[in-house]
């Protein structure tokens, strides 16, 4: 007689949740690398041998940071400081949005059309402040509403395209003329 299979045991990270094997896939794999070496080691052999490396390294470093070169200054704290890079769900690297405003019309039932604003808010201006004047200035309704990227940006009716640069411009001196640029027919072009 066949023996009956046995479930296979599975060990799962302390730190994110995943199975071990897949903690290289997950968002924060160097938080997991100690819970590895500790729990795991057989899965990840390289892990250990770069702990080891690690560890030689750390003393070499104490070591060169106690000689004589230390009452000399602070010659150690010239590096430049790095800023923590922020990281998405699934491990992917969130990039900085660039400083822009993008103007776009957009035409429905035909004559209507809307003129939309984004990137404001990247220079510090206040969404639901700019709204109410541009709806003052050009007398139409302007409203902040989320855009398909689940960004807020606004929405004014009718195509003001023609004076949005220098009302932009001339109210928040923030915004460079260079930052904006409008969207036709598909392509950035540079509002200047």
């Amino acid at each position: 007689m066949a023996e009956k299979p046995q479930p296979v045991q599975v060990p799962y990270c302390g730190v994110c949740g995943l199975p071990a094997e897949y903690c290289e896939f997950g968002p924060d794999f160097e938080k997991c690398k100690p819970w590895l070496i500790r729990n795991a080691p057989q899965l990840y052999p390289d892990l250990i041998q770069e702990s080891n490396s690690n560890e030689a390294d750390k003393v070499s470093d104490q070591l060169q940071s106690s000689s004589i070169t230390d009452s000399t200054g602070p010659s150690g704290s010239s590096a430049p400081k790095q800023e923590p890079v922020k990281r998405l769900p699934g491990g992917k690297i969130k990039k900085k949005d660039k400083q822009e405003v993008i103007i776009e019309k957009v035409t429905r039932n035909k004559r209507k059309s809307i003129t939309t604003i984004k990137g404001l808010e990247l220079f510090g201006v206040k969404l639901s402040d700019a709204s109410k004047k541009l709806g003052k200035k050009f007398a139409t309704g302007a409203s902040v509403v989320k855009g398909p990227t689940e960004k807020d940006q606004i929405d004014v009716q009718g195509d003001i395209a023609y004076d949005i640069v220098e009302f932009i411009t001339d109210t928040w001196p923030d915004v460079p003329e260079t930052a904006i640029f409008f969207i036709e027919d598909g392509k950035k072009v540079p509002a200047v």
